[in-house]
């Protein structure tokens, strides 16, 4: 065990890492990726840390800290790892309320003064395992965060291999390696600490404990030099770990559960014929199949349009946190994403990571009338997705994703947010919310009828009169009921 390090030249944080955050998340990385944070934002234990005026989403996450002793550049996996000197705890401050802003950079969101609390101590990398380092934290003396190297999803030997590919880890370089489950809001006046160690290394070498607490700011974002703070429930529930922590209200599919259920047991062709009875005579979805074969849908609407693909549009709306991604963040428990893409099939409009967060989210599924990347994945995923098939291109080929929860057309279909989606194999429905409880229950009613004259046809007797019922097999279908 060493002393606390110098300012280094370079500090390289991980995205996304630990088997439990991404189940968190509800979307697995297959590669890890990166961001820089500014060596200023470097503070030792002891310190404090600003919430800034006018913000509300400053979260903690503890993480192993990997610092490089000799240079790397293009070093195999097999030898990454003794060119990591030691290892200790950090504390990879975020600020929710800038993030979307940020795009992925998190520039300003993970940059601020104080951001990057590192140590106290040092453990000499040669003396632990690892694939057997502990990282755990508390706020206020409660642990919130207590996993193990085991659990990553990729080793953390890979991080440095992987960079040293791209660019010279030197002396001094901090790796911060992702944080697990638990991360969530700290408020001014809270006081924090990570603890880094290896319980089963001889010794039991320990970073001790590593201790920030949170200030309050009171100088606000000057919304003339930049864009300012600004926050959401998708924001909220990310930074807090979970809609409940956020004291948010549970997603509803504005569907009551006897009328879900309803809807689950009509046919799309018993429901048409309904909306037929009532001057309805668009509510197809024309041109979409499931990808799971006997799979249904209902739920209510979320919408997405997509405009045709230009360059400059692209530049400024396809990249980033864009429409896409923000309603697959935003979508809730039961709701279906519903997609206009011109029924154009020649490019996909989701693939597997969308669909999985669809599918964390509790979505009911996705109706889609262009196409579908990574198709087979996302029948794996379990996610029931109606769309025009497979195909392997990206969005921008043909789309630029452009805005939320507006008036669409899907496959020839007029669609608002919150109308009620139900699919089968006959294809997809769209019900106008004022009509689903008439609708459904003449449906079934119909269903119920359909049945009774199915077993007299099946008993011999031909269908002139039969079906539909004249006055004496009305009679003899009102006294069966009786």
């Amino acid at each position: 065990m060493t002393n606390q390090i110098a300012r280094p030249g370079k500090i390289i944080a991980i995205h996304l890492s630990y088997a439990s955050r991404a189940d968190q998340r509800g979307r697995r990385p297959a590669h890890p990726s990166y961001f820089f944070k500014v060596s200023s934002s470097v503070a030792a234990s002891g310190g404090t840390v600003e919430r800034p005026a006018g913000t509300e989403l400053l979260a903690f996450e503890g993480e192993i800290a990997l610092v490089i002793g000799e240079p790397a550049r293009n070093v195999s996996l097999e030898d990454a790892w003794s060119h990591v000197a030691s290892v200790t705890a950090a504390n990879d401050l975020g600020l929710y309320d800038l993030r979307a802003n940020d795009k992925g950079s998190n520039v300003r969101s993970k940059g601020g003064d104080g951001y990057t609390p590192i140590g106290p101590d040092l453990i000499d990398a040669r003396t632990v395992d690892p694939h057997d380092i502990r990282v755990r934290t508390w706020v206020n003396g409660e642990l919130r965060q207590d996993d193990n190297s085991a659990g990553l999803i990729f080793p953390l030997a890979q991080f440095v291999a992987d960079l040293s590919q791209h660019f010279t880890l030197e002396t001094g370089d901090v790796i911060l390696t992702g944080t697990p489950a638990g991360s969530s809001v700290i408020v001014p006046g809270d006081v924090v600490e990570v603890e880094v160690d290896a319980p089963n290394a001889s010794g039991a070498p320990t970073s001790g404990r590593l201790v920030t607490t949170v200030t309050q700011g009171d100088v606000p974002f000057d919304k003339a030099l930049g864009s300012l703070p600004t926050v959401d429930d998708t924001q909220r529930t990310e930074a807090w770990g979970s809609a409940e922590a956020a004291g948010l209200e549970p997603a509803t599919t504005g569907l009551s559960p006897d009328l879900r259920a309803k809807l689950e047991q009509a046919p799309t062709a018993g429901l048409s014929a309904q909306l037929r009875k009532r001057g309805h005579h668009s509510c197809f979805i024309d041109g979409v199949a499931a990808n799971i074969p006997g799979t249904t849908i209902v739920g209510t609407a979320r919408t997405l349009r997509f405009i045709p693909a230009r360059e400059d549009l692209f530049k400024s709306h396809g990249g980033g946190y864009n429409a896409q991604k923000r309603l697959f963040d935003a979508v809730g428990d039961g709701e279906v994403i519903v997609i206009e893409a011109r029924g154009d099939a020649t490019t996909g409009t989701l693939g597997d990571i969308l669909a999985l967060r669809a599918k964390a989210r509790g979505a009911a599924g996705v109706v889609s009338d262009g196409g579908v990347r990574d198709f087979e994945e996302v029948v794996r995923i379990g996610l029931p997705v109606f769309s025009q098939g497979a195909h392997p291109s990206v969005l921008g080929r043909k789309h630029v994703p452009w805005e939320v929860d507006v008036t669409i057309g899907c496959g020839g279909a007029a669609v608002q947010p919150g109308d009620i989606i139900v699919g089968d194999g006959d294809g997809v429905i769209v019900i106008p919310p004022a009509l689903v409880e008439e609708v459904v229950d003449a449906a079934l009613a119909q269903e119920e009828e359909d049945a009774w004259i199915a077993e007299q046809v099946e008993a011999g007797h031909p269908v002139d009169g039969l079906f539909p019922m004249n006055a004496e097999w009305r009679a003899k279908y009102e006294a069966s009921r009786a």
